[in-house]
């Protein structure tokens, strides 16, 4: 592996960049809240050749993921920790980020008239075992039997919801799957297959480069009908979102390898800025170059999807890094900062908001949730989301796995 100048730099912009997408994907998931929202906010439906801000913003996130892991793990070797505890750890973020998911999509599918229990009760009581098993608690030994005994309640209290669980059709419901494992269940399918490849290539450039374009050119020869000869197995093994996800992820890996192989030379910053754009271009350019075949779709994960968000997140990120590490520019994001660092708590905290104000039948003016009133009532709601987290999280709760 080629060595890095230190093993913990770190990039401000990933921060800020991770903090901007948590604002909008909290936004654009409190539009089924509204009435007539613009379409080009929206996610575009399956079978249209179309993409809204709302198609790009899972993309970006996953990208940062990938940004995040070479830094993640290189910090641990830094500590001493060998492969195998790597692995380990990334085997336990992976079935987190999993259970969690499973769990969110089952809420998703509940069959209410066939539950003991409100579905709402139900979602909280899935949030505040999620917050009892992975709140990061304090290094007090004194205490550790109860910090112990709280995690422990807490799965007790997710069997206990899964025990009484009815999903489907009220008429005959159906016990917990893993469906499409949720948003949380496809990032943790993604950052496993993107951890586990860093693992192996480090900070070796032209390894990272073919894994992430292997996932490009799977999504690619799955579309072109390459891949026809393993259907038979895609329903038991497959690589998430037929390589588009971990394309994401691995882009990120990627664009972060270039920065740590020239971190330590000042001079080299114009050029990773220069690179970033280079490759938002080459990517938007096979994102027009694939859409005339496929189109452009989310829900089908088309290349030219991919193609573009990546074009997209390579461009983003590009401008933040000049912005925050380049020119120093940051304080403006300090408001949104803990959605940069407490990720997992910002984007739990509105399944509570949300169970809440419906066990109180509690419903703002139609004129509130209406078009551009209504993005500006998301807007606030994603901020105040936002400065709830930061609250809380200065109390002593915040997730962590």
């Amino acid at each position: 592996m080629n060595k890095v100048a230190s093993s913990s730099l770190r990039l401000d912009s990933i921060d800020v960049f991770r903090a901007v997408t948590m604002l909008l994907m909290i936004f654009v998931n409190d539009f089924w809240t509204l009435e007539a929202v613009p379409k080009w906010l929206e996610h575009s439906k399956a079978e249209e050749d179309a993409m809204g801000l709302s198609d790009v913003v899972f993309p970006a996130f996953l990208f940062i993921v990938g940004l995040s892991i070479p830094f993640a793990i290189s910090n641990r070797r830094k500590k001493g920790d060998g492969n195998a505890l790597i692995i380990r750890h990334i085997a336990e973020r992976t079935f987190a980020l999993l259970l969690m998911g499973i769990f969110i999509v089952n809420f998703e599918n509940i069959a209410e008239p066939a539950m003991v229990i409100s579905k709402y009760v139900w979602e909280i009581g899935m949030v505040a075992a999620f917050f009892l098993i992975w709140n990061v608690y304090p290094n007090d030994p004194a205490r550790t039997s109860l910090y112990t005994g709280l995690k422990i309640a807490g799965y007790l209290l997710l069997a206990g919801l899964a025990f009484i669980y009815k999903g489907g059709d009220a008429a005959n419901p159906s016990w917990m799957g893993t469906h499409w494992y949720g948003i949380l269940g496809l990032i943790g399918w993604s950052y496993l297959l993107g951890a586990l490849t860093y693992v192996l290539t480090g900070d070796r450039l032209g390894w990272a480069v073919v894994a992430w374009v292997f996932f490009v050119v799977f999504n690619l020869a799955e579309f072109a009908g390459a891949l026809d000869w393993l259907q038979s197995v895609k329903d038991y093994v497959w690589i998430v979102g037929s390589g588009s996800m971990p394309a994401f992820v691995m882009g990120g890996v990627v664009a972060s390898v270039v920065y740590r192989k020239s971190a330590n030379r000042d001079a080299a910053r114009g050029a990773f800025l220069l690179t970033l754009v280079v490759l938002g271009m080459v990517l938007f350019a096979y994102g027009a170059a694939t859409r005339p075949f496929w189109g452009i779709s989310k829900i089908r994960a088309t290349p030219a999807w991919i193609g573009i968000c990546l074009g997209i997140s390579f461009w983003a990120f590009a401008f933040f890094y000049w912005l925050v590490d380049m020119r120093r520019i940051s304080r403006w994001a300090d408001i949104i900062k803990p959605a940069g660092t407490a990720t997992l708590t910002c984007y739990l905290i509105p399944y509570i908001w949300y169970a809440v104000n419906s066990l109180a039948s509690i419903s703002l003016p139609a004129v509130v949730r209406t078009g551009g009133l209504g993005l500006v009532k998301s807007a606030c709601f994603s901020l105040l989301v936002i400065m709830l987290t930061g609250a809380i999280n200065r109390v002593g709760i915040k997730l962590k796995i």
